[in-house]
């Protein structure tokens, strides 16, 4: 990988305002040393930013784990939302543009899906929800 750069996970917790700033510096930086190009960088920090509000707001607080992979042809970075806050009682409603329970603009996960190559959510009911995105370097 990138010499002199500790590219291995990266956890940060979400709990507060400045742990979301927290992880979009974490996700700058990873992404940088990865060397994704400046617009790969930007929608995965918006990415980034749109899910860690997402689980402090709705989740109540969690993590961010941020890491670097590979698929042998090109480099990208993965990151894990989780949450064990009250899941997401209908999925399909939240993944729709609009949709909004917040009173926001309703762009925050369909908004996150569209500006990254791999989106995966696992929700319950009382159980929490887990959000993998990966952005790959073109």
């Amino acid at each position: 990988m990138t010499a002199g750069v500790d590219l291995g996970p990266r956890t940060q917790a979400i709990g507060s305002d400045e742990d979301v700033v927290r992880v979009r510096q974490l996700v700058r930086t990873v992404a940088v040393a990865a060397k994704l190009s400046l617009v790969d960088q930007t929608k995965l920090v918006t990415a980034a930013s749109e899910l860690a509000r997402n689980t402090l707001i709705y989740g109540g607080g969690g993590t961010a784990e941020v890491t670097t992979v590979e698929d042998g042809r090109r480099r990208g970075i993965r990151i894990l939302f989780a949450d064990s806050g009250p899941g997401i009682a209908d999925l399909t409603l939240a993944l729709t543009d609009g949709y909004t329970t917040g009173g926001g603009l309703g762009l925050g996960l369909s908004g996150a899906r569209r500006l990254v190559d791999d989106f995966d959510i696992q929700t319950a009911v009382g159980e929490g929800t887990r959000i993998t995105i990966t952005k790959w370097s073109r």
